[in-house]
């Protein structure tokens, strides 16, 4: 948003966490990012329309403050009210003019509360729009056509790296054990540093670190071991394997159990509505579990195939590309009222 010309007021995406005792630390930086915006909406020079995107423990405070300024509110990639704490859709219906989906599902949910919704797309749809096809992918990165090649995908914070990418490395050590010819390639996302990455490494087995072509190995691998997050959806709009996985805090893992109300926790089996790629959560998820799977689904006959013929439907569940101009048109006319 910066590199398109928007002004920062302050930037909270070093504050980004999973869960509730590992965002606790966080808070004070948060309350004085709330503070901050919170004037400006009070202000003379406050906005047309104010769009908040996802993160709705601070972006719900904020529109309140909003609406009481006489600022409408619109709500892209709403808060996950399918999954867990349903009675936030009341709040919702207060404090937001419109909401614009991303999930088809949604907007049935949010039409029975109320809230005035629009569908417009998963952004993944437009993210992934230019990504190189498996031949040109496996050229760039320098894979030979017929190699066996698993990656990994270990997250976009750091937590989440600190505490899936050791089991993931594990994972490759026992893969490698009986499948010496794999090959294993890590995307770097942007928001984690390649330190925060290569402590957790190692040399055996050899794990290429590659940064800046997230979509390529994507496209190249065989097989993806992915933190669950927004990675899975675009891993398998592109069509790729993947066996999803996440580890959190005891604490926040508990929170989570008494909370969520849906049987998967990975957007490619919620999105579809069946368990179509393997999840791995907490407790189950060990190096010798995830290494095991991985190894089982690479020589397996069709398994990969399998998935890749369930997710081929993933992408038309999702919506068309033209996501970002959609929501665009819709946030425009809602500052025009």
């Amino acid at each position: 948003m910066a590199s398109a010309g928007m002004e920062l007021l302050v930037d909270v995406t070093a504050a980004a966490a999973t869960g509730a005792s590992e965002a606790a630390g966080r808070v004070p930086m948060l309350y004085r990012a709330y503070r901050r915006l919170r004037a400006v909406l009070q202000g003379d020079g406050r906005p047309r329309v104010l769009v908040v995107i996802d993160f709705p423990e601070f972006n719900l405070r904020l529109a309140r403050t909003a609406r009481r300024a006489g600022v409408p509110v619109v709500y892209f990639i709403p808060p996950q009210i399918w999954a867990w704490r349903g009675g936030r859709v009341s709040t919702i219906r207060r404090r937001v003019s419109l909401v614009l989906a991303v999930f088809p599902f949604e907007t049935a949910i949010y039409r029975r509360a109320g809230v005035p919704v629009e569908f417009v797309g998963h952004p993944v749809l437009d993210a992934v729009v230019d990504a190189p096809d498996r031949a040109t992918a496996r050229r760039e990165l320098g894979l030979d056509e017929h190699a066996r090649v698993i990656g990994f995908l270990p997250g976009s914070r750091r937590e989440e790296v600190a505490r899936t990418l050791p089991l993931m490395r594990a994972a490759a050590a026992v893969v490698a054990a009986v499948r010496p010819d794999v090959r294993f390639l890590l995307a770097l996302a942007p928001t984690v540093g390649a330190a925060d990455v290569r402590q957790h490494v190692g040399a055996v087995p050899r794990i290429e670190v590659v940064s800046d072509s997230t979509y390529a190995v994507m496209r190249a691998c065989d097989l993806l071991l992915v933190t669950s997050g927004t990675a899975t959806l675009e891993a398998g709009v592109l069509g790729t394997p993947m066996v999803v996985c996440y580890r959190l805090s005891r604490l926040s893992a508990l929170v989570a159990r008494l909370l969520i109300r849906v049987p998967w926790f990975s957007l490619p089996n919620l999105t579809l509505g069946r368990a179509v790629v393997p999840e791995l959560f907490q407790e189950a998820l060990s190096g010798e579990t995830l290494g095991c799977l991985a190894h089982r689904l690479l020589e397996t006959p069709g398994a990969l195939a399998a998935q890749r013929a369930a997710l081929g439907q993933l992408a038309r569940e999702l919506g068309e590309p033209g996501v970002g101009a959609r929501a665009a048109r819709l946030v425009l006319a809602e500052a025009g009222r």
